[in-house]
């Protein structure tokens, strides 16, 4: 699972039917202290997610498929936004 900053959308006319009805974000790593750590992912956005918002990625093709309700193992999609993230305690 990632911590996450929403920085981008992106937007297709082609694409596989498994993304039909479902926003595509970029999401941009960040620490517990909310510092850019690693490299942009795209993610399938199941929490209505906006740029800025602050998410849990969910980075694994099995945990994909349950959250989109597909198990037959053809889901092209391997990162989901589960979750919104209000704030960060870390000692």
């Amino acid at each position: 699972m990632l911590l996450c900053r929403i920085v981008g959308t992106v937007v297709g006319a082609a694409h596989h039917p498994a993304f039909d009805g479902h926003k595509l974000m970029i999401c941009q790593p960040v620490n517990e202290r909310y510092e850019d750590e690693g490299k942009e992912v795209l993610a399938v956005d199941r929490v209505q997610s906006g740029i800025g918002d602050h998410v849990l990625v969910l980075r694994e093709g099995s945990g994909a498929r349950q959250m989109l309700g597909t198990i037959d193992g053809k889901l092209p999609i391997r990162s989901v936004i589960v979750g919104h993230v209000d704030q960060v305690d870390s000692p």
